[in-house]
């Protein structure tokens, strides 16, 4: 059985909830630990976000923070950010523990001032003409990236 995974998935005003579900699950599954950056498209007592969550929330780290402000002075890792505005790729990346995959907003994705208050950002390779992915798919493509360069599975 693998160590938990010393990462960090950082949601930027996530506005679907089934999506934040699915990534609770995703940082259950490899201990990576969940930031979420005010405010949120839903209620935090949505039904369809807790039932994708299933039975993990009591079992999964989870950070509220009120503003993008707030969350840097709180968290103390390296931000990098997954967006489609950047040509260096995901698999370039060399991670380190404690770092946090920043992922923005489903309908807009990050806006230009968090990609450039990142330390570094990343795009996960597609084909043309595809906007982007699923952002619980992209969460759990970066983080199990990661972990894996990490030597955790």
């Amino acid at each position: 059985m693998p160590a938990p995974c010393p990462l960090h998935i950082i949601l930027y005003q996530p506005e679907i909830p089934p999506n934040t579900g699915n990534i609770v699950r995703l940082c259950r599954v490899t201990g990576a630990t969940l930031h979420l950056i005010h405010p949120l498209g839903f209620s935090w007592d949505d039904k369809q976000l807790k039932r994708a969550g299933l039975d993990y929330w009591r079992e999964v780290a989870i950070h509220h923070h009120d503003d993008w402000q707030e969350f840097h002075r709180a968290f103390n890792g390296r931000v990098l950010a997954a967006t489609t505005k950047t040509e260096r790729s995901l698999f370039e990346v060399r991670f380190q523990p404690g770092d946090g995959l920043l992922f923005g907003p489903e309908s807009r994705g990050l806006p230009p001032e968090q990609i450039e208050g990142a330390d570094s950002a990343f795009r996960i390779p597609m084909v043309d003409d595809v906007r982007s992915l699923n952002l619980s798919s992209a969460a759990a493509v970066g983080l199990y990236t990661a972990w894996h360069q990490l030597g955790g599975v």
